[in-house]
């Protein structure tokens, strides 16, 4: 049996991360994220494994980011039994993370299941529950940065800072062979410059192979620093309180969520912006950033976290009771809450609450994956459709990228050229299609070869013994390309519902809205005559 790798998520894509690594002596996951974005992409998530968790001997964590870690839980609930090793801040983030998406998917398939009933259909049960997340955190090992360990027979692998989040990781990997053993590097997440609590990713040099991310592979961003992005986001508050409502930033919990409390605090402090409540309404970020009062040792020196988070200004939120009492604030006041993407959690309440409003500012600072929320509002649609309900939108939709935790094009250029050579080849993935052919066409121009450059789809799996890796024959993908990356009919029917509203609207009187109604109705029974 020869070495192997099959991607069975973040190929094409930004979420679902997951590599399954075949050798001769044993079979190991990096990584075991959940899907994101567009209903069709979630839908893998409550789908077998594209492999055997029961013959899986280990696996390896980059980070605690849901992307990355979220299907750990059902992939102990379908029998995996092996290890789970990560740094000691990646398992102390997932011991708060993996509980919480437990939670929500919980209550979000309580909510589904009710209008399941109304509607006739079957229950749903939840991917995995907070329990379940629970009992999974007994299969993680704590490892440190730079020390090798051996999670298997022959396998050898070392954790390197990838500058991402509070503990996140590049994986070096060596695996035996016949002559010399093979060695591969996953990239994990990379940390873009100016981090505001972490170093520059690192990691050594001379590599077989390395697996490496282009999630911002299209994008070059100015060189930034922590005053200059202070200063934009200065810039930005004081738009919102100009305006009168409150200030809605959508941010992931872990990381992001901090980071902002940290400058929003530090200009408040200053007298830079003017003082207001901070409200960080998320349980998940509030247990969160006890894990990085925890671990404020290891974060950037220069900055006294403990002090910022003992701030005035900052308020919690953990109960529901408190998070509703937050819509009864009239005036400006900023909102901090859960999920960066607007995918779930509380931060879909207060933008039900807020988007409708043009004395409100919503400020988006993270990627936005195709069929998300965050994505609809980033790109200007009028109206969307939160928790059921349609919402025109009138807020002031703001963007700051210099909150990203990813590394941009030259910034993940750089950080590849300095693990050279890479002899056999470069796999991009956790990208969407132009980002990964941009991020590719950059390192060619560095002078990789072409032939060594690799985009793969969604299970895929490749040799990477030879030369160069060799695509492997093998089952159909659970998705197509266009499946992976496009918006699909849920988002459309969405679209079109809204559609329909605004042109019933815009008609002069109920005898027109009649004649509009009569054209749709003749369509879908044209359709039903021509499908039967």
């Amino acid at each position: 049996m020869s070495v192997s790798v099959k991607f069975c998520g973040a190929a094409e894509a930004v979420t679902g991360a997951c590599l399954l690594f075949e050798t001769p002596k044993a079979r190991f996951l990096v990584d075991c994220g959940l899907f994101q974005g567009a209903k069709t992409l979630k839908a893998l998530n409550y789908q077998d494994f594209p492999f055997s968790p029961r013959h899986l001997d280990f696996m390896l964590l980059t980070h605690a980011h849901i992307d990355h870690s979220g299907l750990v839980p059902k992939l102990i609930g379908d029998g995996f039994a092996g290890p789970v090793f990560a740094t000691r801040p990646t398992v102390d983030l997932c011991g708060c993370m993996l509980p919480d998406s437990g939670y929500i998917q919980e209550m979000e398939v309580a909510t589904l299941n009710r209008r399941n009933a109304m509607r006739g259909r079957p229950e749903v049960e939840p991917i995995y529950t907070a329990a379940d997340a629970e009992n999974a955190m007994s299969a993680f090992r704590a490892v440190a940065y730079e020390k090798w360990i051996e999670p298997g027979p022959g396998v050898r692998a070392r954790f390197w800072n990838a500058g991402h989040i509070l503990g996140s990781s590049s994986v070096e990997i060596e695996i035996d062979g016949r002559e010399k053993a093979l060695r591969l590097l996953v990239s994990g997440d990379l940390g873009p410059d100016a981090k505001l609590f972490h170093p520059d990713p690192d990691a050594p040099e001379g590599f077989d192979y390395v697996i490496c991310e282009a999630t911002y592979g299209d994008r070059e961003r100015a060189r930034i620093t922590a005053d200059g992005r202070r200063s934009k986001l200065a810039e930005v508050v004081k738009r919102a309180q100009t305006a009168g409502g409150a200030l809605i930033i959508p941010a992931f919990a872990v990381e992001r969520a901090q980071e902002l409390i940290a400058d929003l605090v530090t200009l408040m402090h200053a007298g830079a912006v003017p003082a207001a409540p901070i409200f960080l309404d998320s349980p998940l970020a509030i247990r969160a950033t006890e894990v990085f009062v925890e671990h404020a040792g290891e974060l950037n020196e220069a900055l006294d976290f403990r002090e910022l988070m003992r701030s005035p200004h900052l308020r919690l939120a953990e109960t529901i009771t408190e998070s509703k009492a937050i819509h009864r604030l009239k005036g400006f006041h900023v909102v901090i809450a859960a999920s960066g993407m607007c995918d779930a959690g509380r931060i879909r309440h207060h933008l039900r609450h807020w988007l409708w409003s043009a004395r409100a500012t919503v400020l988006l600072v993270g990627y936005q994956a195709h069929g998300t929320l965050g994505r609809l509002l980033r790109d200007g649609a009028p109206a969307v459709r939160i928790l059921g309900d349609e919402v025109r939108v009138r807020a002031r939709i703001e963007t700051l990228d210099d909150y990203s935790a990813h590394a941009d094009r030259e910034k993940t250029a750089r950080w590849l050229a300095a693990r050279g050579p890479v002899k056999r080849g470069v796999f991009f993935i956790h990208g969407e299609p132009p980002a990964l052919r941009a991020m590719a066409a950059r390192v060619v121009q560095d002078g990789i070869s072409p032939e060594l450059v690799t985009i793969p789809s969604l299970d895929d799996a490749f040799e990477l013994q030879g030369e160069r890796s060799r695509l492997i024959a093998g089952r159909a993908p659970r998705l197509v390309s266009e499946q992976v990356v496009r918006l699909d009919w849920h988002n459309d029917l969405s679209r079109l519902l809204l559609d329909i509203r605004d042109r019933l609207e815009a008609q002069a009187d109920d005898r027109r809205r009649a004649v509009v109604l009569r054209r749709l109705r003749r369509a879908l029974e044209d359709e039903e005559t021509a499908s039967g």
